[in-house]
């Protein structure tokens, strides 16, 4: 019995043999006149991505580097938090001190029944895209495995002001030479998790954070 895949596979094959040799992708000129450098400053950049993201329900705060801590502190406690995931190389001097921390280790990961038990994660994040309000995660140093930011249901992550780009152009030049290297896989996030049925009710939290929040730092 033939599985889907080899349906499929089938189709693509099929419809190739209707294509002459002599047509080849490459004879095909695909249009890129869209913009690829951004043009605002970065103050206007950085309210861009605040509004855009906030336009998500996600909730969006603009702090100092020396704010970060009472911060992040405030923001668990105002959301219930009491047992929070840390992946890997986030810094240590930002967590609060009064949580359970649970640490997500390269050599000794979190169980997904242990993040399903956490109450929320934090994470850095590669990159920032105002003119989606899009959060780019790449597994670096504080991001963490793509699961982290799956499973809990309240995702705090923190982004520099100095990580935000204009144009979703210009974020994946960014990333073109770890992609084109097979690099680890990027993570796009564009507001909390959010799916609507045929019938357009929305529910949250079906794959991913119900509740998201930005903290957006600058030096």
């Amino acid at each position: 019995m033939s599985s889907a895949k080899d349906n499929i596979l089938g189709s693509i094959r099929a419809a190739l043999r209707e294509v002459p040799a002599e047509e080849q992708p490459e004879d095909i000129e695909v249009p890129r006149d869209y913009r690829k450098q951004g043009e605002g400053g970065v103050i206007d950049i950085v309210e861009r991505f605040a509004e855009r993201v906030g336009e998500y329900k996600a909730t969006v705060n603009r702090i100092h580097e020396e704010e970060l801590k009472d911060t992040i502190a405030e923001s668990c406690r105002g959301e219930g938090v009491e047992a929070l995931a840390v992946p890997d190389g986030f810094p240590g001097e930002w967590l609060p001190d009064d949580l359970t921390l649970l640490q997500d280790k390269k050599d000794a990961p979190l169980s997904h029944r242990e993040l399903d038990r956490s109450d929320g994660v934090i994470t850095t994040c590669a990159l920032g895209i105002a003119q989606t309000g899009t959060l780019v995660l790449d597994a670096g140093a504080g991001q963490g495995r793509r699961v982290l930011t799956l499973l809990p249901d309240y995702h705090l992550c923190i982004i520099w002001e100095s990580q935000i780009v204009e144009l979703v152009s210009e974020g994946f030049r960014y990333f073109e030479a770890s992609v084109e290297q097979e690099g680890p896989p990027l993570t796009f996030i564009s507001g909390p998790s959010a799916t609507s049925d045929i019938e357009l009710s929305r529910v949250e939290g079906v794959h991913g954070p119900r509740r998201l929040e930005v903290l957006i730092v600058s030096r």
